[in-house]
């Protein structure tokens, strides 16, 4: 039976679309669909990489729970380092990004620049460098021994300031949200701030009445990526802290981590990780919810 022209032209059309995207499907049932489910299996297993993983329910999720201090201490440290990280870096990416939307020499250089630490900021290397700079020996102090300011303990090995050390690491990492504002700002109309201006504004006035409501669905934007990029911060506690002094800097990535790959509580470290997705799930949630009350948009549709 022969099939008519137009459905074997679709059926043509389907198959080629199909091989097209065979790599992706590899890669998503492989890397991503089948590990997952494993995840999920091993989460309510005792299984530590070398014996046979045996079943035990909901036991990890309730020694999580009720039994298991550094949990409650590494999800404490990491609420602090996101909710303090987050606001800082949008702050400061808006801020540099009003400066460069203005027309001045060289612009696409200072873009570049300021861009730079949003792709090395979170590699070993960087992290190594930062280790060194606030370290016993490392340039900060030395410049506070020259002003006369003695400090026998280093930033990352006081308990009260190691956390602020991996924070400003972070916020030091602006730039993609910078160029995210910096493409809102170009698109907010020029008439707008003419109006302002002939009704007689100051630069608070259009900031507050003209800026910032037509940047908060950017900001929106912004929050949500970044927020859940706080959250699975890793690089910058395990290489400048190591999770330390007293695990200050224990964040939940790094302690999901050593119970992976340094006790071999594989189940475990399953559960941990599912934790962080309900809880990312659940806080990506609650900004969508809020959005309704401080995002603007131009139709109401939009923030549905």
């Amino acid at each position: 039976m022969r099939l008519p022209g137009n459905l074997k032209s679709k059926s043509i059309n389907n198959l080629t679309g199909y091989i097209m995207i065979l790599p992706w499907l590899i890669g998503f049932f492989l890397l991503y669909l089948i590990p997952m489910i494993s995840s999920i299996y091993y989460s309510f297993t005792n299984y530590n990489l070398l014996n046979k993983a045996e079943f035990i329910g909901f036991s990890n999720y309730k020694r999580m729970l009720f039994n298991d201090a550094a949990f409650w201490k590494s999800l404490s440290v990491t609420f602090y380092y996101v909710f303090a990280l987050v606001p800082l870096r949008l702050i400061f990416a808006l801020f540099i990004a009003m400066l460069l939307n203005n027309k001045m020499k060289f612009l696409g250089v200072y873009r570049a620049f300021y861009y730079i630490p949003s792709i090395v900021g979170g590699s070993v290397a960087v992290s190594i460098v930062w280790r060194q700079l606030f370290g016993n020996d490392g340039v900060i102090m030395s410049l506070l021994a020259l002003m006369g300011i003695e400090q026998k303990v280093s930033f990352i090995g006081n308990p009260s300031t190691a956390i602020w050390t991996i924070i400003l690491l972070g916020v030091w990492q602006f730039g993609s949200s910078m160029l995210i504002f910096l493409a809102a700002l170009k698109q907010i109309p020029e008439s707008l701030y003419e109006s302002a201006m002939i009704d007689g504004a100051n630069r608070w006035n259009k900031f507050t009445r003209i800026t910032l409501p037509m940047l908060t669905p950017i900001i929106f934007f912004n929050l949500v990526l970044q927020t859940i990029n706080g959250f699975k911060a890793f690089t910058e506690s395990y290489i400048v802290t190591q999770g330390g002094p007293l695990d200050n800097t224990l964040l939940y990535t790094l302690y999901l981590y050593r119970r992976a790959f340094t006790y071999f509580d594989m189940g475990y470290s399953c559960a941990l990780a599912w934790v962080l997705v309900g809880i990312i799930a659940v806080l990506t949630l609650l900004i969508f919810r809020s959005q309704t009350i401080w995002v603007y948009y131009e139709t109401k549709e939009a923030g549905k």
